[in-house]
């Protein structure tokens, strides 16, 4: 027996109807995590063979005391393979934070970028910097300093650095809520988003501009890139990622009473004031573990919900998890094709899913027109 949802819409004007039945559901479900998995795993192992000098680092990897197998195992273990995992974590928290998003807000066109919280982010971590002194700063006394910049590998930047993107995230979103007067009509939410994108961007640029020191190592962080994640970078991004994707889960019924309308979730006894709270500190968090690692790296959280919604009908329990293990395969792919595509140059990656993710937006949008939807 299925369970059937009718939701509209504040303005009335676009039925979702989800038709779930249990059995056939869970086995679809299962079936795409396993998919996914199978290809994140073998976008990592691409990973170690796709760089400048391509597969020929490989073969001497196995090689005993011989110079060139050294250099072979720095080049994948200490490049290839934290930065594939770092793009898969930072997809991954990005996929997360797309799903919130879109359960929090009612919206389908929701996304971490688009409501200028990566943007929140990224200003956060050029104010940092400023203030630690730019490429040229340091942290700690003169005898153990530590280099302040976003390629740095200490792990008192990482964290520094994300903890001013996941301030500047919060700023961002609430920001956006303001501008927009709550989340019931679309085009408001998204308009107020992109305003509150442009300022906060503006923002950024005017402290590049006063801080020099700032602007050569803030060029590719802008841009978008997984160049400069190294293993502590990487092992921020799933440390981070595994609490939220824990928190989610566990806010996930709430998500599934908003879904239903605010007056159900209050019939419901759900605090929603503290509900509201916590989610946006979870996309926040989530989105600024990623900007402050990857950079700006645009629409992967709009395109992960939806592609797992194109394959599966499920609840936010389920979406939370194959929209963060989707979001990892996107970002990897990407991350491969930025390599790869022009070797042995490389392309930013967030130019890349700007590019692509850009033209799937635009896509959405005129499916919902076409539907008699409105924005």
């Amino acid at each position: 027996m299925g369970v059937r949802f009718e939701l509209k819409d504040a303005a009335g004007s676009q039925s979702v109807n989800w038709n779930l039945t249990p059995i056939k559901t869970g086995k679809k479900a299962r079936a795409l995590a396993l998919g996914l998995l199978l290809l994140c795993c073998a976008l990592l192992l691409l990973g170690l063979a796709v760089g400048s000098t391509g597969v020929e680092s490989l073969r001497p990897l196995w090689s005993q005391g011989d110079a060139q197998a050294a250099m072979a195992r720095q080049i994948v273990w200490d490049i290839r393979l934290p930065r594939t995992l770092g793009a898969w974590g930072a997809g991954a928290l990005l996929g997360l934070a797309g799903a919130v998003a879109q359960g929090l807000f009612r919206n389908p066109l929701a996304d971490p970028y688009l409501l200028g919280s990566a943007s929140g982010a990224s200003l956060g971590v050029a104010a940092a910097l400023a203030l630690m002194g730019g490429a040229g700063g340091m942290l700690g006394a003169s005898g153990a300093a530590v280099a302040v910049s976003v390629y740095s590998g200490h792990w008192l930047v990482r964290l520094g650095l994300t903890g001013a993107a996941f301030v500047g995230a919060v700023v961002a979103v609430l920001l956006t809520l303001a501008l927009a007067r709550g989340v019931q009509h679309t085009l408001r939410l998204l308009l107020a988003g992109v305003v509150v994108g442009v300022v906060l961007g503006a923002c950024t640029s005017m402290i590049l501009l006063l801080s020099p020191d700032s602007l050569q190592a803030m060029q590719g962080f802008l841009l978008g890139s997984t160049g400069f994640v190294g293993w502590t970078a990487c092992l921020l991004l799933l440390a981070v990622w595994l609490p939220c994707l824990l928190a989610a889960g566990a806010l996930a019924r709430a998500l599934d009473a908003l879904a239903l309308g605010e007056a159900t979730a209050h019939s419901l006894g759900l605090p929603l004031a503290w509900l509201r709270a916590a989610l946006v500190a979870l996309l926040a968090l989530a989105t600024g573990t990623a900007v402050a690692q990857t950079g700006l790296i645009a629409f992967v959280g709009l395109a992960a919900p939806h592609l797992v919604r194109a394959a599966v009908s499920v609840t936010h329990g389920r979406l939370m998890w194959l929209a963060s293990l989707m979001g990892g395969a996107l970002l990897a792919a990407a991350d491969l094709l930025a390599r790869g595509l022009l070797a042995p140059q490389e392309l930013p990656v967030g130019v890349l899913t700007a590019v692509l993710g850009g033209g799937y937006l635009l896509w959405l949008m005129h499916r919902r027109q076409a539907a008699g939807g409105s924005l």
